[in-house]
């Protein structure tokens, strides 16, 4: 019986936050359809989700800031850059304890899941990275360089990479990693996303980085959206989401309001976080309907138009049915994704200072009007499908599988 076939221990380890489990959710209830026991590492908050796909949910505890307070984060480098460190140096010994005695035959692990590489040397077992974002292209190291200089030049920096440094020297790591290397260049990893959205992807190692794409498939378990039943066939639907963690932004939803509300032929799903209250909306005309959160990929499968915070997973999710993107980025890779997403021509960049209500609406109607758009955006959805998505992930990771 060919060794992918019999059942595995597979472990996979990620962090408690909606854009890096949710890539991999798919791919893990493929696995265990396939018969293999999946245990997943995840703080307590993500329990349930993982619980869903069949994988058992091990549990750990962690000290990263949460969707609650998004401030937490920073607004320096070495702010976004500390806590990992410091949650992963926590997290070894619990994931050491959690694991005696149940090892795994292959680790699977997300870019934020530090600890990961360093438990499967322990094990000597094959780990597989699965990147929901874009990976390292040959010459990325130079073109970092100036930042990395820049962070080793300040005493805060220079701490946090000996702290780093002794704490891979300390699990025999050194020789196999450093800090920079550690997540940005895996030994091997499997890019969830779509080829299209990678930067300089002719320069990306093939024999180190495969594009799978979007790994979608039935998420029933988050609900449903239905077309409202008094629509004409010809109406158009918007959805309007600026992710799970930068929400609190009532003056942008206002925005969206006024620029939507009462246009003839439209209908809107604005998804308003759970920071902001209805009520600061003010008067709500009714072809905008308002929640707290929605089922997105529901929602997607559905719409015409996306104004989105361009996050990753709402980026591929939107190539993925088709959907053209006006684009308002928050924080971190969001503005890079917006400008790929422009640059493929499927999509506008929209900072956020400039999205008024007449900027929103010109954007998304130019969009959804011109047929060129509508054309592109069909063909990346067909490049992304042909790539693979789940079925293929789980291909490649049974056939890492050791003998």
């Amino acid at each position: 019986m060919p060794r992918a076939q019999r059942p595995a221990h597979i472990a996979m380890f990620s962090i408690a936050a909606h854009g890096h489990v949710n890539p991999s959710l798919e791919v893990i209830r493929e696995l265990v359809a396939r018969g293999h026991r999946v245990t997943y590492a995840i703080p307590p908050s993500f329990a349930d989700l993982i619980a869903g796909t069949g994988a058992e949910p091990l549990l750990w505890n962690s000290t990263l800031p949460t969707d609650d307070k998004p401030e937490a984060w920073g607004t320096e480098l070495i702010d976004n850059i500390e806590p990992f460190l410091d949650d992963a140096v926590q997290a070894l010994p619990q994931l050491l304890a959690a694991y005696e005695g149940d090892e795994p035959d292959l680790v699977l692990y997300d870019i934020t899941a530090y600890p990961a590489p360093l438990l499967a040397h322990r094990w000597q077992v094959p780990a597989i990275q699965l990147s929901p974002n874009m990976v390292a292209w040959e010459g990325y190291e130079a073109e970092v360089a100036g930042v990395r200089a820049e962070l080793r030049a300040t005493e805060r920096g220079r701490a946090y990479y000996a702290r780093f440094q002794a704490w891979l020297d300390e699990h025999d790591m050194a020789t196999r990693t450093d800090p920079d290397r550690l997540a940005a260049q895996p030994d091997r990893c499997l890019v969830l996303i779509p080829q299209a959205m990678q930067p300089h992807a002719d320069r990306v190692d093939a024999s180190v980085f495969t594009f799978v794409g979007s790994c979608q498939g039935d998420r029933s378990h988050q609900g449903d959206w239905r077309r409202p039943a008094h629509l004409p066939s010809d109406a158009k639907v918007l959805l309007v989401s600026l992710g799970s963690a930068f929400t609190d932004e009532p003056a942008f939803y206002r925005e969206c309001v006024e620029a939507f509300g009462g246009l003839r032929d439209w209908h809107v799903v604005l998804q308003i976080g759970k920071f902001v209250d209805p009520s600061q909306l003010g008067e709500v005309p009714d072809n905008i309907e308002v929640h707290h959160w929605v089922p997105q990929l529901a929602v997607l499968r559905q719409a015409d138009a996306f104004i989105t915070h361009a996050g990753m997973g709402g980026s591929q999710e939107g190539l993925a049915n088709g959907v053209p993107m006006v684009c308002v980025p928050q924080a971190v890779d969001q503005f890079g994704n917006a400008d790929m997403l422009q640059a493929l021509g499927v999509g506008r960049h929209l900072p956020k200072e400039e999205a008024t209500a007449q900027a929103l609406r010109e954007a998304v109607l130019s969009l959804v009007n011109d047929p060129e758009v509508a054309a592109r955006a069909e063909r990346l959805r067909r490049q992304g499908a042909s790539e693979g998505g789940t079925r293929r992930a789980a291909d490649l990771i049974e056939s890492a599988l050791p003998e």
